[in-house]
């Protein structure tokens, strides 16, 4: 296979090919993906906004007011498909190839009357809170009301997004629906569920968990006879009807143009429903890509969901998150805080390789940090192992900082997205992501680490594999102040391209590639060759034979 570099160079093939040296062969890999709320991110069509629903119990516009006139929101904004589509354009021009959207399925019509109140930066409160977010799920087969427009359903949603060059990654959840207890007065469609038809097929009927009987009651033999989440209703992975339900909604929505999963609280629920799951999914679908939320960053508790006994699933890489937030909110941190957090070798994944990489997210804080640390972060991010991914705003900084109920799923909208160019974030981001994407060693490459320390990091992506031969050297600094780099070690002879930044170099035997790299900023030489250098190849093997949990499962 030819491709071509970032510089219009051609990779070279040989017609005897050499060993394999690829992080992964999973095509979603060159897709870096940009994550909306989607309720958050643009109102593209205010007849949809159903601005008095709820009656008693409104939806719509219910902010909560915070210090020095801050304010958040916990009722929907308007934003919908249309929003979303009508800013492809705007997405896709800054380098991403996936668009990660919250949940379609139908929520309640009415603000929750149970839980806590909500108060400025608290979390898990959901007393007057509205289901805009879409994780309060009462009919998996429908799409909320709120989303599409005349002429622009699910289907046709994504076919437009497809139109303008982008997947469709699509939020589920599995582990739990509305709020289910706690109410005053039972509300219409919280703790319910409802099939393809409309039938109410679960009801928790507003009692808390342990006052289920699901052996007197039908209804309630969908949940577990205990809380999870706050106050939402707790799936039951051992019922059997619960694992048929959500495997029709949910090949139901691939049908309709889905691209990939995103799979919320993946770790409140067995390894072994994953393993059925995913199993029915690739059976209609092989190859069909799904990564999952275990929101923990003990990795001994993660690399379980990647092995084949868990569904040999993707995971958002929390541990690196950890680490990228210790390193980039911080001035004169340590870049080798990020080498640890990379599992290159006998890690805890089957695949470090094919995880999800970001540094924030809707279900935490949004990185704290400078203009520099956000371009020193994204540098990082799409330079590095893995598959990354973007909060919406993060292009520009948005509300850096703030927990949920402080601003973090606050409306964007369309005035800042047509002010982002100004941004040196956007700038910056537009430049590397651009990069990644015409670059196949930054997408599917190994990864070699030359150093990471201080405020350097040198590192090797290099992908040698179906006649794609790749070498990238990327060169990091984080400083306030140029630095000069050095480099010899794993260090090919050869002419050397510069695909950001600098002049090419042609490099001699044993020779060494001198690069001065700017303030906060990112150089990438690339060598379309194969490997030869002893050192460097001897290295890469290295890294093959133990690429994946010593236990020898690898996923590619």
């Amino acid at each position: 296979m030819l491709g071509l570099s970032a510089n219009n160079g051609t990779i070279a093939a040989t017609p005897h090919e050499p060993a394999d040296f690829v992080g992964t062969t999973t095509p979603f890999a060159s897709h870096a993906i940009y994550f909306v709320v989607t309720d958050r991110f643009v109102n593209g069509d205010p007849s949809n906004d159903h601005r008095h629903q709820g009656g008693a119990h409104p939806t719509f516009d219910i902010p909560v007011h915070g210090p020095n006139g801050q304010t958040a929101n916990i009722g929907y904004l308007g934003g919908d498909f249309k929003g979303v589509l009508e800013n492809a354009g705007y997405i896709r021009g800054m380098g991403f190839g996936a668009v990660w959207i919250t949940p379609i399925v139908d929520n309640p019509d009415q603000a929750f009357t149970g839980g806590d109140p909500v108060k400025w930066g608290s979390t898990l409160t959901d007393h007057g809170k509205s289901g805009y977010h879409g994780y309060w799920g009462i009919n998996f087969y429908r799409v909320d009301e709120h989303l599409p427009s005349k002429h622009l359903d699910y289907a046709q949603f994504t076919h437009g997004m497809h139109a303008a060059g982008l997947k469709v990654v699509q939020d589920i959840v599995l582990n739990h629906g509305s709020p289910a207890f706690s109410m005053p007065v039972k509300q219409p469609q919280f703790g319910q569920i409802f099939d393809a038809n409309g039938k109410l097929i679960a009801d928790e009927d507003n009692l808390p968990p342990w006052k289920l009987d699901p052996v007197k009651h039908p209804l309630q033999r969908f949940y577990n006879a205990w809380p999870d989440l706050a106050q939402l209703s707790n799936n039951n992975d051992q019922n059997p009807a619960v694992l048929k339900y959500f495997v029709g909604a949910y090949l139901k929505w691939i049908g309709e143009g889905a691209d990939a999963f995103r799979i919320d609280t993946m770790n409140h629920m067995s390894t072994r429903f994953w393993a059925k799951f995913a199993a029915a999914i690739h059976a209609k679908h092989p190859g069909f890509f799904m990564f999952g939320e275990a929101f923990d960053s003990n990795v001994d508790n993660l690399g379980k969901y990647t092995w084949k006994s868990g569904g040999s699933m993707s995971l958002l890489d929390f541990p690196l998150k950890d680490a990228m937030r210790k390193v980039f909110e911080h001035p004169h941190s340590d870049f080798g805080t990020l080498q640890a957090a990379l599992y290159l070798t006998n890690g805890p994944y089957a695949n470090p390789y094919r995880l999800v990489t970001f540094y924030d997210n809707h279900d935490m804080k949004r990185l704290d940090a400078s203009d520099n640390g956000f371009i020193d972060a994204n540098n990082f991010l799409f330079t590095a192992r893995g598959i990354p991914a973007i909060y919406y705003g993060s292009e520009i900084g948005f509300e850096r900082g703030k927990g949920e109920h402080q601003g973090n799923r606050n409306y964007f909208g369309q005035k800042r997205i047509d002010a982002a160019s100004k941004s040196p974030i956007y700038q910056h981001l537009k430049r590397i992501a651009q990069l990644r994407e015409h670059t196949p060693a930054l997408q599917r490459g190994l990864m070699l680490v030359e150093h990471m320390k201080g405020d350097q990091a040198a590192f090797y992506r290099v992908l040698q594999h179906n006649g794609t031969h790749q070498i990238a050297l990327v060169l990091l600094n984080k400083a306030d102040e140029a630095a000069d780099f050095n480099v010899t070690q794993y260090l090919q002879a050869g002419d050397w391209k510069a695909a950001m930044g600098g002049n090419d170099v042609a490099v001699p035997a044993h020779g060494v590639l001198h690069a001065t790299v700017p303030a906060h900023g990112v150089r990438v030489y690339l060598l379309n060759a194969v490997a030869r250098q002893p050192d460097l190849v001897a290295a890469l093997t290295h890294l093959m034979n133990e690429r994946g949990h010593p236990s020898g499962v690898y996923t590619h």
